[in-house]
């Protein structure tokens, strides 16, 4: 990737729960800038849907605003990838833009999954719900066939946004390969399911993410107040947003582990034959095209409910419990989180806790969440050094035992490069550095006895 001249790239980030645009500046990484709004539904009309004018309305005032100040030279975006924009021969939207929790009838998720391909085909899991974008589209044909009549073209959400800035309409990989079920990534090609749906000549053109689509069109500029063209840039996937700077900086093999609310781990170099449909494991496509074995657990939710219940403990505490614990055979199982994970179907439980003290529970949970990591490193073939991001890089129990239990390198980056940094990256800048530590592998006396006796647990 080449350097750019950009000095502050404006993006439009759109999760699930909020959208905000953020201005970064290019040289520190650092946000200059931002601006956001609740991202509400709209629970009437034919589905619960995304308010997009309203959602536009806040982008057009965002841009025109950070315009002004602090300014910006490019655009870019990225979006939660399970949603899809139908559009008309008028270049408006056909169809509202589902909710990906809304659920479907009964029939209709049943006849969707006899039509959907195979797990060896897509390496994309049935998931509930909207969550595959195959599912959205084939509930659409089916339930309002009609209006699904109308549609010239089908957009994934981040490169909707971007049409709506450029007028060039554009499918991206990162977004067709994020648990879809349209897309291929074994031939990078589009699944047997946009042939079953009868959808091909609908599908927008596929651009890279990379990819300049044009400037910010002339009647836009104008409201926005752009003394001089801005160029617009495709716009990636959020999960692959957040890859994006790892895969800038070193060479494959590599595992990076993006902890929040889910602990989802990235197998870089992988091994695509290893993922398990039922144990939370799919492939994503990244920003260049590739395959990524994928895994994920809710640890940072869990992490939070088993903090409330235990109260607060210093690292020093919880890594002097380590070598007790291991010796007693002191566990927790899996799900503190239900529904999702390597162990489908578990219940938690604690063994040997009956006496244990506040230190004690936590070390058990920094243990439970290391095997919990290594487990999901495991299902994406994963090798090389493991780059932990985000709240778990500033937990030193947790890392100094994820570094033993895979016996390679761990690499804490506290300051998590975030999606809107990774959307940035699309322009061409580099990525800011910023404080990291390695914990090497030690050897902890009993560790690999008390993973054997974890997994003997679950039986």
């Amino acid at each position: 990737m080449n350097s750019s001249s950009y000095r502050r790239i404006a993006v439009l980030d759109i999760g699930k729960t909020n959208a905000k645009v953020v201005v970064l500046d290019s040289e520190t990484g650092a946000e200059a800038a931002v601006l956001k709004r609740p991202n509400i539904a709209i629970k009437t009309g034919p589905y619960p849907h995304y308010d997009i004018e309203a959602l536009w309305s806040f982008v057009l005032d965002a841009l025109k605003s950070l315009a002004r100040e602090p300014g910006f030279d490019a655009i870019s975006i990225t979006t939660h990838g399970a949603a899809a924009a139908l559009i008309g021969a008028d270049g408006a939207l056909a169809m509202p833009v589902i909710d990906y929790e809304h659920e479907y009838p009964e029939v209709i998720r049943d006849a969707y999954t006899a039509l959907r391909p195979s797990f060896e085909e897509t390496f994309s899991p049935r998931l509930a719900m909207g969550l595959n974008i195959g599912a959205q589209l084939h509930y659409q044909k089916n339930a309002f066939p009609e209006e699904f009549a109308t549609v010239r073209a089908i957009l994934t959400y981040a490169q909707y946004w971007a049409a709506r800035l450029t007028g060039v309409a554009a499918n991206e990989l990162t977004s067709l390969g994020c648990h879809t079920d349209l897309w291929n990534p074994g031939r990078g090609t589009y699944s047997s399911l946009v042939d079953r749906l009868g959808i091909r000549d609908r599908m927008a053109p596929i651009r890279s993410a990379f990819d300049v689509l044009g400037p910010v069109l002339p009647e836009i500029a104008a409201e926005l107040g752009l003394s001089a063209p801005v160029p617009v840039y495709c716009g990636i996937h959020d999960s692959n947003a957040s890859l994006l700077p790892h895969l800038v900086r070193r060479e494959a093999p590599f595992a990076v582990v993006s902890t929040g609310t889910w602990v989802i781990t990235f197998g870089v170099g992988g091994d695509l034959g290893h993922l398990d449909p039922s144990r939370d494991a799919l492939a994503n496509v990244d920003a260049y095209g590739r395959a990524v074995p994928s895994s994920r657990f809710m640890g940072g939710r869990e992490f939070e409910i088993l903090s409330a219940e235990i109260g607060p403990v210093n690292d020093e505490a919880a890594w002097a419990e380590i070598g007790p614990v291991i010796a007693r055979g002191m566990m927790l199982l899996p799900n503190v989180a239900p529904g999702s994970g390597p162990f489908p179907g578990k219940a938690s439980r604690w063994i040997g806790a009956e006496e244990a003290g506040r230190e004690a529970r936590h070390a058990s949970a920094c243990l439970y969440l290391a095997l919990m990591t290594d487990a999901c490193l495991g299902l994406t073939g994963a090798k090389g050094l493991v780059v932990v991001e985000g709240p778990f890089a500033l937990n030193e129990t947790y890392l100094k035992l994820l570094a033993a239990l895979v016996g390679r390198e761990v690499l804490a980056l506290p300051g998590s490069t975030g999606t809107s940094q990774g959307a940035a990256l699309l322009t061409g800048i580099r990525p800011a550095s910023g404080a990291e530590t390695y914990f090497p592998p030690a050897d902890i006396p009993g560790l690999a006895a008390y993973r054997n006796r974890w997994y003997a647990a679950m039986e």
